[in-house]
């Protein structure tokens, strides 16, 4: 299959463009994409597995997907603004030296990796700062998607947001990139692969707050909470373990794409631009392939069986059976 069209598709440009620009809503709209559609389906197909288990399980990847999607287009989408303010006038907003220093040798701030480093703190690391928020509300939503499989109605969870004025947020953000902790962190960690680093550990601070609200919600069945917590716990233990063998599995051809699309474009003054999509894309679209649609097979099918040895266990201990006569779901 000849793929070097793609190499010149506007379309695929403009995605990259997007990724570089607003990363964290690019990661959210990756999610909801899968996750409302791809996830469900390959959760509901998981076989041997609790009914019920599974439609929490479902209910839980939809409700995430919503709730970080909403999230990341209110506040995103003012930072990425601001941002890209910096990005085109960078001597109104930041210290000469604070240039100098993030330039690295280059001839415009924008082809640094120390420059872009700095800027990618903001915009991926807006879904970190986002995680435990995003998991508090989607603790809350799963019971209201229960109700739309079990055609039950609640009461109705309104979301509101606060009123928050983003005037002279680029402002904010320059005096933060100014700062020798940020410029220092640049400098040891741009040439690191911290676009899948920052995302890992998004997803990682999402399950620990998640798991930590369904143990304290009172509207999800207690019977119910373990298998989820356990789905939550190994789909993103696999996916982040997962994500990272497959990235470096595909370096070298990841190198080679770069390679090639460098020379395709070479006249483009946004390339730098592009390239720098294509680094968050990568790790955005294998954790995300990994999450929404290979691991919940697995993390369904183990954390249901995981729940029903647990469960056996304690009827066992509780009635005093003769040993031997206990099995365990996975025999």
């Amino acid at each position: 299959m000849n793929i070097k069209p793609i190499y010149n598709n506007k379309l695929f440009k403009r995605g990259l463009e997007f990724a570089a620009d607003n990363s964290a809503l690019f990661v959210a709209t990756t999610s909801l994409c899968l996750s409302t559609v791809a996830r469900p389906i390959a959760i509901m197909s998981a076989p041997k597995t609790d009914k019920e288990n599974r439609h929490y399980a479902a209910s839980k990847s939809i409700a995430s997907s919503l709730v970080g999607y909403l999230l990341m287009l209110s506040a995103s989408v003012p930072l990425a603004n601001a941002i890209k303010k910096i990005d085109n006038n960078p001597d109104k907003f930041l210290k000469s030296k604070t240039i100098e220093t993030l330039k690295n040798g280059e001839k415009a701030l924008n082809k640094s990796s120390k420059y872009k480093f700095a800027t990618q703190l903001f915009k991926l690391g807006l879904g970190f700062v986002l995680a435990v928020p995003k998991s508090i509300m989607t603790c809350a939503l799963i019971p209201n998607i229960m109700n739309f499989w079990h055609k039950n109605q609640n009461d109705d969870i309104k979301l509101q947001s606060s009123d928050i004025s983003f005037k002279g947020l680029e402002k904010q953000a320059a005096k933060i990139i100014d700062t020798s902790f940020v410029q220092k962190m640049a400098g040891k960690f741009h040439k690191t692969n911290y676009e899948q680093h920052i995302i890992s550990m998004t997803d990682i601070l999402a399950t620990g707050a998640f798991i930590t609200q369904t143990n304290k919600s009172s509207k999800i069945k207690e019977d119910r909470k373990k298998a989820l917590i356990y789905n939550a716990g190994i789909s993103t233990g696999l996916s982040v373990a997962g994500g990272y063998i497959i990235n470096d599995m595909t370096k070298k051809s990841t190198n080679r794409f770069i390679r090639k699309f460098r020379r395709a474009n070479a006249d483009l003054p946004k390339l730098n631009k592009y390239i720098e999509g294509i680094r968050i894309a990568k790790p955005a679209m294998i954790l995300g392939c990994l999450y929404y649609i290979v691991i919940p097979l697995i993390s369904t099918c183990l954390s249901d069986r995981i729940d029903k040895t647990q469960k056996n266990y304690l009827s066992f201990r509780a009635n005093d059976k003769p040993a031997g006569k206990f099995k365990t779901t996975f025999s």
